[in-house]
């Protein structure tokens, strides 16, 4: 892929009034899809060290947070504040029609200001819960489904 543009992000929210009315009324500016974080390092230095500290990776992965810059109507406004926390399946769509399917939240919607001849913007941060809301909010790993995969 060379190009960026276009990618898109889905919601599975049951509070939205319905998807259609939600890209109506919002359209991505920017979206940066979640990357993976390891955590850090656990310390494994015991007094048989001699020179150096000694580290382990950590077992556990992250899904990082995906903010998102979005060109919206304030007709969006309550629909945002219902999505607000509403743990949900979440899809980016890659310009190559990849997608990546993860479960998370909106955490916020951030009005910018507006400016004369600039379109209105807000800015939306999501935060990968990894837990699958529809199944007893099982662990749940990301999943990237590449074009003409099923």
């Amino acid at each position: 892929m060379t190009d960026g543009y276009q990618t898109t992000i889905a919601f599975t929210s049951a509070q939205m009034d319905s998807q259609d009315f939600l890209l109506e009324v919002m359209e991505e500016k920017e979206v940066t899809p979640p990357g993976v974080e390891g955590g850090g390092a656990n310390d494994a230095t015991t007094m048989r060290n001699v020179t150096w500290r000694t580290m382990a990776p950590k077992m556990l992965k992250t899904l990082t947070q995906a903010p998102i810059v979005v060109a919206y109507d304030p007709e969006v406004y309550n629909e945002m504040v219902a999505m607000i926390n509403d743990n949900q399946q979440i899809t980016v769509t890659f310009p190559d029609l990849s997608r990546l399917v993860f479960w998370g939240w909106i955490n916020s919607f951030t009005p910018n200001a507006n400016v004369e001849g600039e379109q209105p913007t807000a800015n939306l941060l999501i935060i990968p819960s990894n837990m699958d809301g529809d199944n007893n909010n099982a662990e749940i790993a990301p999943d990237y489904i590449k074009l003409g995969d099923s």
